[in-house]
């Protein structure tokens, strides 16, 4: 499925593009907003090889990896990337994960970005399930998930290694059903 646009009240999911490079580079070369992020902050030639991939990996046939830019729908000033990455020992299943600028937290903008990914994993893709993991001390990213219906499952053990340290990580998922649920 190609292009994906999604939009809410304030905020749209799109494709990346390559002009988009300088504002991703404005989250993933950020030291804050990479944080609690499976990775160190990028360079800017680390972004545009991320984008050149996730550009190339959205005219895949099949589809299996939707990397998006979140903007601001007055504005048009991307604040974030999102993914959705399906799951291929887990039919009809997908993760997701986003990041946003340090000057967009505390907006809503997370919970809202949230809701656009699942609805195009349970609306425009059919799935059953998607999942996401956060760092365990990433209170806001709880928060964000909740409010987005997502349900707290779990800890997976030493899930990721950053900067020479393990770490744990919390599962939020939420089902097909659920998502119907909430309207």
């Amino acid at each position: 499925m190609y292009p994906i646009s999604r939009r809410s009240e304030r905020l749209e999911v799109r494709e990346l593009q390559t002009a988009d490079a300088d504002d991703v580079f404005a989250v993933y070369g950020d030291e804050r907003a990479t944080e609690h992020l499976s990775f160190d902050p990028r360079t800017r030639d680390e972004v545009a090889q991320i984008i050149a991939r996730s550009m190339a990996s959205a005219t895949a046939d099949p589809r299996q990896e939707f990397a998006l830019a979140v903007t601001e729908r007055e504005t048009g000033r991307l604040i974030g990337l999102s993914r959705l990455a399906l799951d291929p020992h887990q039919p009809r299943g997908a993760t997701l994960g986003f990041a946003l600028r340090p000057d967009a937290w505390g907006t809503g903008y997370g919970t809202e970005t949230v809701r656009l990914l699942l609805a195009v994993g349970f609306t425009d893709l059919g799935l059953h399930r998607i999942w996401g993991a956060r760092s365990p001390v990433n209170e806001a990213s709880a928060r964000t998930m909740r409010a987005a219906g997502m349900v707290e499952e779990g800890r997976i053990r030493e899930h990721i290694k950053k900067r020479g340290q393990w770490r744990d990580s919390i599962v939020h998922a939420i089902l097909d059903r659920e998502w119907t649920a909430r309207g």
